[in-house]
Order: structure tokens, then sequence, then C-alpha cells
């Protein structure tokens, strides 16, 4: 059977903590796997067994909705919570399973099966990191507050290009100060970068999408309107695109990019070496 034509397999992202790991892995795994539809769900904080098997319970469920052998990416670190996992009949994926045997016989001392033990090594000063950057990012978004000096980068494209979620991702995820500025009718007009930018140019990233694509997100925003036209999505693009490049200014397509490779590639075409938190 061709998996398009397949029912769609509902996946499971279970952690004793946020869950964000799962996510993340059990993400990248399945973009491996083309043609195949997905049904994803993120169940966290599963720290009882109590917690456990109500954990059981919905992906059972699900699975008996689907019509499909449910997967479970897990976190969980209690063997005991994974013991009862695996009572759901479902794929189990441990993402700690592969490293702890081999780390265990480098360090030659046996893993602490601690719940949220790895949550819990983030200091103060990470948290407060992340926590200005994110304040940073909200207050210079789309050219609000136009006071450069502090940022990290500066993200420059027109309107719905995938500004403002990339500028949270960085705060959240590295604590980077990330301002976005939108390039405006005025702006693409000129063959030159906007005058309160010139002086950050070392600080400058270029995003652009698909007019297509752009027409779309911007149809569900202001449906009907000038703003969503075809027309003015190439116009735009077309114009930031040619500014850009005549600007030698780095530029990434965020159409088919996921979040976290726009961010990786931002991070290493500007120099920028921050440990992801």
């Amino acid at each position: 059977m061709h998996p398009e034509s397949q029912p769609p397999r509902p996946v499971f992202y279970v952690s004793d903590g946020t869950g964000i790991t799962a996510a993340t892995i059990g993400h990248s795994l399945l973009t491996q796997f083309s043609g195949f539809r997905f049904v994803t769900d993120r169940i966290p904080f599963v720290d009882t067994p109590e917690k456990a098997h109500e954990a059981v319970a919905e992906i059972v469920r699900a699975g008996a909705n689907c019509g499909s052998r449910p997967i479970v990416v897990n976190s969980c670190v209690d063997p005991e919570l994974n013991r009862i996992l695996s009572e759901s009949g479902a794929l189990m994926l441990d993402v700690f399973a592969p490293f702890i045997k081999p780390l265990e016989r480098e360090l030659d001392a046996p893993r602490q099966s601690r719940v949220g033990q790895a949550h819990g090594m983030v200091d103060f000063d990470t948290y407060h990191r992340r926590i200005n950057a994110m304040n940073y990012a909200l207050t210079h978004d789309d050219g609000m507050a136009l006071d450069y000096g502090d940022a990290d980068l500066i993200l420059v494209a027109v309107s719905r290009a995938g500004k403002t979620p990339t500028c949270v991702y960085l705060a959240l995820h590295y604590g980077i100060r990330a301002a976005n500025y939108p390039l405006t009718e005025e702006d693409l007009e000129s063959d030159r970068l906007p005058p309160r930018l010139r002086a950050h140019r070392d600080k400058l990233f270029g995003l652009t999408i698909d007019p297509l694509r752009l027409h779309q997100i911007r149809q569900e925003r202001r449906p009907n309107s000038c703003y969503a036209e075809m027309e003015t999505c190439r116009r735009e693009v077309a114009a930031a695109e040619t500014l850009l490049r005549m600007e030698r200014i780095p530029i990434l397509s965020t159409t088919h990019t996921s979040i976290e490779e726009i961010a990786s590639r931002i991070l290493e075409e500007l120099g920028i070496n921050r440990e992801m938190f």
C-alpha cells in the first residue's frame, strides 16, 4: 500500500518534563519519511505512574481511532514509567536509550534515573537571559523599537515572511536578542538599505518567501485586500530580494524550511556561537 493511501499514523511525544526535547527529535525523525501522514500530540509532565497510565489510555485510544499502531517518542527517564508506557503496544522510541549504555561504560558509572533532573540543570542566569531576550524580541517586533545597539541580530524581510516566529524561537532556545525590521513600500522603492539599518549591517540577515505562500498567509490575515493580492506579493518579494542582494545581505527562504533550520543557518552565517538551552 502506498504511504499516502494509508491512514494517518498517531505520534506522541511523551516526557516527564515539557516534551520539547522529544518533540524536536521526533519531528526531525519524521521528516526523514516523506509521503506518510502523521498526527502528532505532546503529552508533557508524565512524572507519576498515574499519569503514565493516563497517557497509555490516550495512546491506545488514538491507535484504535486511527486504525494504526501509534509511535511514541519518549524522553522519560524513570524505568518504571517507561515500562508502563510500553503497555500501550506502541512503537517506543526512547531518545536516551542509544546513549546511556555507552556513557555508562565511558564514565564507569551507572545512570541516576531521577525524574526532572535534566530540567533542573538550567541556572538562573540562563533563565533570565532567555526571558530578557524574549522581552527584547517582543519590544523590537516589526520595527516597533528601532534602538538596535543591543541587538545580537536583526531580521529583515517583507511583512509575514516569518520574522516574528524566528525571533521568538531564537530568544527562547538560544537567549538571542533578535529584532526584526519589516521592509515597507517606501523602503522597497530604494536601492539602498533604510538609513536606520546601515549602521548595523553586520547584524542583518534577510528572509524571503515564495510569493504564492506569502499570498496564502496574507489572505488569511487580511482577506481580499491589496496587501494580500498575488501581484503585491510578487512585487514585494522581488524588490526585497533585489535590495538585499545588492547590499550583500545573506538571505534564506522560509517557504520549505523548518524554524529550527532557519535559526541554525542564521546563527552560522552571522558567526553567533550560542549553546541551545
